[in-house]
């Protein structure tokens, strides 16, 4: 296991660290202390970043460094690191209103953090992510593996502990062989609450390769020292709890109310828990639109192949087979099955949004106007997409001539049906999007 040491503003509790309260000018930081022998390894951090202003500053920090760091002005920890650095950055310092953040910055020992423009010049991959003031806890995975860091998020607005997102990457990165793992926090003139609720080390081997053996145990002089350092933080913590209440004796009892839950608190709660099966509601209708997707790239890439295949052979141009007639129409059940799919799932949002959206409620407006502008987005990319796949095979210069096909009675090319299946599948979607925009305008008005 890693035994952590706490700098400077950090205040170690039962469940969690606060690395910086939402004072101004705080720093703090918390590292292992011991190195990290691991050649692979990935981490687990939970983590909470509240603040009760609409901008918050300055971020936290995830670290793997050479050397264990001390007290800094990057995150709250020092600069001309060697090692790598997770930037949680609150802040937007460049003033490019693309914060919060998260920033990947390397540094070989040498170089100065750019915090002006928060990194942006260093900056070995980013994204853009909101984590201040979730329903849940913030959940980040960092993964170095085979000189590649990967970098993915869980954004806190479910409960899933493993809905992770990917956030960014770094290829052909080398990090120091061994390295102490830290976090770190700041405030500026503002502040926001640094929690951290966990920090998980595990070490990765190559498939085929033995793990390593275990450390031995922690020496019994080890165990009463921790023991000891342990017992002084919780007499610390005590220690401020009991000012804290002299100095604020108007609080005391109240604990007692927060067991009832008020209106405003319940309404708040189911209005979360609907907009959190709403999220989850259309992460699903968009796995589904990809593979509509995926799909109609599949097909389009086996007409186009059996079509110039085709074309090479002067006895069989313009020929189809009842086979590939078969599995046309077969393609395109299914891809009417799977947009019937996408219509129950927009359905069951509906069905959501009338329940979570609360009356007369302005937020709720909002929060509904936001989900259907993100349905109607995915929509016409599936459109965008469908309507280029169909330019894209039509000829410029010529149309197709219908050849003679004698076990047929019509006549009837290739291009001229997977023109039809396009259409008919965008005139599918454009009904839906058409159906979801008129019942959205009429709730409106209830």
């Amino acid at each position: 296991g890693h035994w952590f040491l706490s700098f400077l503003d950090a205040i170690p509790s039962a469940d969690q660290i606060r690395i910086t309260t939402s004072l101004k000018s705080q720093r703090g930081s918390v590292w292992t202390k011991n190195k990290s022998v691991f050649e692979h390894w990935e981490i687990e951090v939970t983590f909470r970043v509240t603040g009760r202003g609409r901008i918050g500053a300055d971020g936290l920090a995830i670290w793997f460094t050479e050397e264990q760091g001390l007290e800094g002005p990057v995150f709250g920890a020092a600069d001309k690191w060697n090692g790598v650095g997770i930037f949680f950055d609150s802040f937007d310092n460049d003033g490019k209103k693309n914060n919060p953040g998260v920033v990947v910055v390397g540094n070989n020992g040498r170089l100065l953090y750019d915090h002006q423009n928060d990194g942006s010049t260093q900056a070995l991959a980013y994204c853009q992510r909101d984590f201040r003031n979730k329903p849940y806890p913030v959940r980040a995975k960092i993964t170095y593996y085979q000189k590649l860091l990967t970098v993915l998020i869980n954004n806190g607005f479910t409960p899933d502990k493993e809905d992770y997102e990917f956030c960014a990457k770094v290829e052909d990165m080398v990090l120091p062989p061994q390295g102490y793992f830290g976090i770190s926090a700041a405030t500026g003139g503002l502040a926001d609450d640094h929690d951290v609720l966990s920090f998980l080390t595990f070490q990765l081997t190559e498939p085929g390769k033995e793990v390593p053996t275990p450390d031995a145990e922690i020496p019994q002089k080890d165990k009463e020292k921790y023991q000891e350092e342990f017992e002084h933080f919780q007499q610390e913590l005590d220690k401020k709890k009991e000012e804290f209440q002299k100095e604020h004796p108007d609080v005391q009892g109240q604990p007692a109310d927060d067991l009832f839950e008020t209106v405003s608190d319940r309404e708040l709660r189911q209005i979360f828990e609907g907009q959190n099966r709403i999220h989850l509601e259309i992460k699903q209708l968009n796995r589904q639109l990809n593979m509509i997707l995926d799909e109609q790239r599949r097909y389009v890439s086996a007409v186009t192949d059996e079509f110039a295949r085709r074309a090479g052979v002067p006895d069989q141009q313009g020929q189809i087979s009842q086979q590939e007639i078969d599995r046309v129409v077969k393609t395109q059940e299914e891809v009417l099955r799977q947009v019937n799919d996408m219509r129950s799932s927009m359905a069951d949002t509906l069905r959501l949004v009338s329940g979570a959206q609360h009356p007369g409620s302005a937020a709720g407006v909002y929060e509904t106007t936001q989900h259907f502008n993100d349905i109607k987005e995915h929509l016409h990319v599936v459109k965008r997409d469908i309507e280029h796949l169909v330019q894209r095979n039509m000829p410029s210069n010529e149309k197709s001539k219908c050849p003679d096909l004698p076990p047929f009675p019509s006549c009837l090319s290739t291009m001229h049906f997977f023109v039809f299946v396009a259409v008919q599948t965008v005139l599918f979607v454009g009904y839906i999007m058409y159906r979801s925009q008129q019942e959205a305008a009429a709730k409106k008005f209830f």
